[in-house]
């Protein structure tokens, strides 16, 4: 589903596409009300046309707008034009930090400050019972105030802030959350530029990027 910059959805006016991935495509926008820019997610069709999940997503996507913190992605809106679902969130200007350690390992200052930065911003959304559950470089937003989560898409959220912590734990695997897993490697990625790690899944070895980082996998750095 492609959207040409001009076309209003809403109160908000797309300008260009700046993104796609499996929930959908994300579009820079201006909101003609506020007139300020705007970053608008338009649903898969795959979401979209189920109930069932739309109806969800959009249950935690309320959620996610509850959230209240300098480095998460704020969610302003989620509506609804014709036949396309959309959410509208903060734009974010920066890199990713995906992006970032291509070009070679982050200053060590900087590389404590994003990581407590980010654990913050996790520590902030357990507590109200969100678990992210797609953390990696390419959903973390390097930028002048900092780093800035994006991407809840895939969250989801707890009956209780009691089961976060068992939440991304698969049966016999070591007691280490994926946002904990994927957040030290994070950290290491910046501080040396390598985003390919050792996964043991079921007890064998594999190499994977940093990307392709599961929920329930043990790490094992190189």
């Amino acid at each position: 589903m492609s959207i040409a910059p001009g076309v209003r959805l809403g109160a908000y006016e797309v300008l260009r596409l700046i993104g796609a991935g499996g929930m959908g495509e994300v579009y820079q926008a201006r909101d003609t009300r506020l007139d300020r820019l705007v970053a608008i997610k338009v649903l898969s069709e795959k979401v979209a046309s189920d109930d069932g999940r739309r109806q969800r997503f959009e249950r935690e996507a309320r959620a996610v707008a509850a959230l209240n913190h300098p480095h998460i992605c704020s969610l302003h809106d989620v509506g609804e034009h014709g036949y396309v679902d959309y959410l509208v969130m903060e734009y974010v200007e920066g890199q990713t930090l995906a992006d970032r350690v291509v070009r070679g390992a982050l200053p060590i200052a900087d590389v404590w400050r994003y990581a407590t930065e980010l654990a913050d911003a996790l520590d902030h959304a357990h507590r109200r019972g969100l678990v992210h559950r797609d953390l990696k470089p390419s959903n973390v937003m390097l930028t002048g105030m900092g780093a800035k989560l994006l991407d809840f898409g895939l969250s989801k959220l707890q009956s209780s802030p009691d089961l976060i912590a068992m939440s991304t734990i698969a049966p016999g695997d070591a007691p280490l959350t994926a946002p904990g897993a994927v957040l030290g490697c994070a950290k290491r990625s910046a501080t040396s530029g390598n985003t390919t790690f050792l996964i043991r899944p079921s007890g064998r070895f594999r190499r994977r990027t940093l990307s392709t980082i599961s929920a329930g996998s043990r790490l094992t750095t190189t």
